[in-house]
C-alpha cells in the first residue's frame, strides 16, 4: 500500500486522463454559449425567409450580423468537436484507430470551420 492519499486527494489527482472536470465545463459553456446564438441565427433566416439573394448578402454585410455568425461557427464547431471526442473516447477501444478519429475529428472541425469562415467572408465583405 504505497498510496497514502485519502478518497478524496484521488479524485483531486484528476483521474488517469489528468483532465478532472475541465472538459465537461468546457462542453457545457459552449452549449450555453450556442442557445442565444443558434436563436439569432434561426430569428435571422426566419426574418429573411424567401428575400432574394442581394437583401441576403446586405443583411449580412451587417458587422453585428457577421460577428455574431462568426462566433455561432466557432462555437458551434468546438462543442461539436468536444461532443464527437467524448463519443470517440467511449466507444472506441482501439488505441491507434481512437487517436486516428481524435485527429480526424479535430482536421474535419477546422476543414467546416475554414469553409464557413470563408463563406461567410464572402457574404458579408462582397467578392
Amino acid at each position: 500500500m504505497t498510496d497514502m492519499r485519502t478518497p478524496l486527494g484521488k479524485v483531486r489527482g484528476l483521474g488517469s486522463a489528468h483532465e478532472g472536470t475541465d472538459h465537461f465545463w468546457r462542453i457545457r459553456l459552449t452549449a450555453v454559449a450556442n442557445v442565444p446564438l443558434f436563436l439569432f441565427f434561426v430569428g435571422f433566416l426566419v426574418s429573411l425567409n424567401g428575400a432574394d439573394y442581394a437583401t441576403v448578402r446586405q443583411a449580412l454585410a451587417n458587422p453585428f450580423v457577421t460577428l455574431i455568425f462568426g462566433l455561432m461557427i466557432l462555437s458551434g464547431l468546438y462543442h461539436m468537436r468536444l461532443g464527437m471526442q467524448i463519443i470517440i473516447e467511449d466507444y472506441i477501444h482501439g488505441e491507434g484507430m481512437k487517436l486516428a478519429l481524435l485527429m480526424l475529428n479535430t482536421f474535419f472541425c477546422i476543414a467546416v470551420g475554414a469553409a464557413s469562415g470563408y463563406a461567410l467572408a464572402r457574404l458579408a465583405f462582397g467578392g
